[in-house]
C-alpha cells in the first residue's frame, strides 16, 4: 500500500523587541542565569502584565507579509499547564481570536515547480524558561520567560521533509527581510513543533498524528521528519497503529522516542486573560504598517534578474541575505558588468566572510570600492589574478583599489613591444613546449602563456600574450 504524508508546523519566532512582552525586562541574549527577571515574568502573585505594543506591530507586520487577514479585534488567553519552566503555571497566549488568520508561503520544489503552503493562524504569546540539567542537579533559567513569541501555524499541506525544509528556509528569509526577528537558530530565535501523520493514497481522512517538540535546527527537522514518516509507514504496513503522542528527536541515535500522550486543546483549559484588555487595531494602523512592507525575497530575486541581467542561480544566492542583496545592488549600479560584480560577491567576498566568520556589514570594502576593482579588470588595467591580490589587501585594511595598484606597481602591461620581449624569451626557453603546440597539443599554448605571465610577474595582458604567441608560432 502506498502512503502520503501530511505535515504541519508550529513555528515559534522570537520577536525583535528590546523588552519582554508583559514587562520591562530586556531580551538580550547571553546574560547570566536569572538576571533578566522581575516579579511579572517570574509570576509573583499580584504582579500585573502590561502589553508590549511593539510585539503586536511586529506580529501584524509578519501577517501582512505572509498574506494573512488581520483581525481588528483579538484577545489574550490563559493556557494552563504545569511544567517547572512555566513560573505562573499558565502561559499567556491567544486561542480563539488570534491576531492573524490564513495566508501562506509559496515554496519551490526540487523539480522546479512551486507549491503554496497554507497558514492557519499567527498569534502572540510569552516564552517559558529554560531547564538546565547538571551532573547532580537541575535548575531553571527564567531569563527567557516572558520573551515575546509569534507562533505561526501551518495547514497540514507539507508532504515531505524536503518541503518542510523549503518552507522553513523561505519563512526565515521573509522574517529577516521584514526585520521582525533575528531568526538566529543558535540563540533560539526560531524553534518549531512538528506534527506529522500518514494515510493511504486515496483516503481523505488524515492519519493519527505525532508531535515532535522544540526542534531548533533545520537539519534536525529534516532528519527527524525523514525518520518519523518512515517509522509510521513501517508500523502501519506491519498491521500496527499510530498512537497520538508527543515524541522527541534523539539526534545522536537518529530516532524519535515517545515522551507522553499528546494534549488536546481542552486539556489546557483556555480562558480569557483577565489582566489584559483586548487588542483593538484601527484600519489606519493596519494601513500604515502595510505601506511599510519590504520587498519580499522572491520579488527581489525576479527584479534583480530583470534589472541586472544576472541568472536565476545568482539571484537565488544573493537574495538569501537582505544585507548581501543590498551590497550587490549598490555594487552593480557602479560596475561596468553586473555579472562580474555578482561573481565577485558570490565567490570571493562571501567565501572570505565565511572563512573569517564575519557578516557583510563588517566588510571593510565598500560597494563603491568593489565596483572600482571590478571596473579595473573590465577595462584591462589589471588582470583577474592581480585583482585578487588587490582584494586581499583591501579586505585586510580597506582602501581604494586604484591607489593600491599604483602604489604597488600592479598595473597590467599592455604595451605590445614589452610583451613581445617576454613572448620571445618564453619561446626560446621552452623548445619542447613549442614543438608540442606545433604538433597539435593545444594545452601547450596555455603552458607558454603561463611562462610569459611568470616572466612579466603577472602584469602582462593575457589577451595580448595569447594573440602574440599564436602569431609567432603559426
Amino acid at each position: 500500500m502506498n502512503f502520503v504524508a501530511n505535515i504541519g508546523l508550529e513555528v515559534h519566532v522570537q520577536l525583535k523587541t528590546r523588552t519582554k512582552i508583559f514587562c520591562g525586562c530586556p531580551t538580550t541574549f547571553g546574560a547570566p542565569p536569572n538576571t533578566r527577571v522581575c516579579p511579572v515574568c517570574l509570576g509573583y502573585p499580584g504582579a500585573m502584565p502590561a502589553m508590549n505594543s511593539e510585539a503586536i506591530r511586529l506580529t501584524v507586520f509578519s501577517g501582512l507579509m505572509l498574506g494573512c487577514k488581520i483581525n481588528p479585534y483579538s484577545k489574550m488567553d490563559r493556557k494552563n499547564y504545569y511544567y517547572p519552566d512555566m513560573p505562573k503555571n499558565y502561559q499567556i497566549s491567544q486561542y480563539d481570536q488570534p491576531l492573524c488568520l490564513g495566508g501562506g508561503i509559496e515554496i519551490k520544489l526540487a523539480d522546479g515547480s512551486k507549491k503554496m503552503i497554507g497558514l492557519t493562524r499567527i498569534h502572540i504569546e510569552e516564552d517559558v524558561g529554560k531547564n538546565m540539567h547538571f551532573a547532580a542537579s537541575s535548575g531553571i533559567d527564567f531569563n527567557r520567560a516572558g520573551t515575546p513569541l509569534m507562533e505561526i501555524v501551518t495547514e497540514p499541506d507539507i508532504a515531505s521533509a524536503d518541503e518542510a525544509l523549503a518552507f522553513l528556509e523561505a519563512l526565515k528569509e521573509i522574517l529577516a527581510y521584514g526585520g521582525v526577528s533575528d531568526v538566529n537558530l543558535e540563540e533560539g530565535n526560531l524553534r518549531c513543533d512538528v506534527n506529522s501523520s500518514v494515510r493511504p493514497v486515496g483516503q481523505d481522512k488524515l492519519g493519527t498524528k505525532t508531535e515532535l517538540k522544540n526542534m531548533n535546527t533545520f537539519k534536525g527537522v529534516y532528519r527527524a521528519l525523514s525518520y518519523e514518516i518512515t517509522r509510521q509507514i513501517s508500523e502501519l504496513e506491519k498491521g500496527g497503529r499510530i498512537r497520538q503522542e508527543t515524541r522527541r528527536w534523539d539526534d545522536l541515535a537518529g530516532v524519535t522516542l515517545a515522551m507522553r500522550s499528546k494534549e488536546e486543546a481542552h486539556d489546557y483549559r483556555y480562558f480569557p486573560e483577565p489582566d489584559l484588555l483586548p487588542i483593538v487595531l484601527t484600519p489606519a494602523q493596519i494601513d500604515d504598517w502595510a505601506r511599510a512592507l519590504p520587498e519580499l525575497p522572491e520579488n527581489r530575486r525576479a527584479r534583480m534578474m530583470r534589472d541586472y541581467g544576472i541568472p536565476e542561480y545568482d539571484a537565488n544566492v544573493l537574495a538569501v541575505d537582505q544585507a548581501v542583496a543590498n551590497y550587490f545592488e549598490a555594487t552593480a549600479k557602479l560596475s561596468k558588468s553586473a555579472k562580474s560584480a555578482s561573481n565577485w560577491i558570490m565567490t570571493t567576498v562571501l567565501a572570505k566572510l565565511t572563512e573569517q566568520h564575519l557578516a557583510i556589514g563588517e566588510l571593510k570594502i565598500t560597494p563603491a570600492q568593489l565596483a572600482s576593482l571590478v571596473n579595473l579588470v573590465e577595462v584591462k588595467i589589471i588582470n583577474i589574478s592581480t585583482a585578487k591580490e588587490v582584494f586581499e589587501i583591501m579586505f585586510a585594511q580597506g582602501g581604494e583599489p586604484e591607489e593600491i595598484v599604483k602604489a604597488k606597481g600592479l598595473a597590467q602591461v599592455s604595451d605590445t613591444g614589452a610583451i613581445e620581449k617576454f613572448v620571445d624569451e618564453a619561446i626560446a626557453a621552452n623548445a619542447k613546449t613549442v614543438a608540442d603546440y606545433k604538433g597539435g597539443k593545444e594545452a601547450a599554448l596555455k603552458a607558454l602563456i603561463g611562462q610569459v605571465m611568470k616572466l612579466s610577474k603577472g602584469k602582462a595582458n593575457p589577451g595580448l600574450v595569447n594573440d602574440l604567441l599564436k602569431r609567432k608560432l603559426s
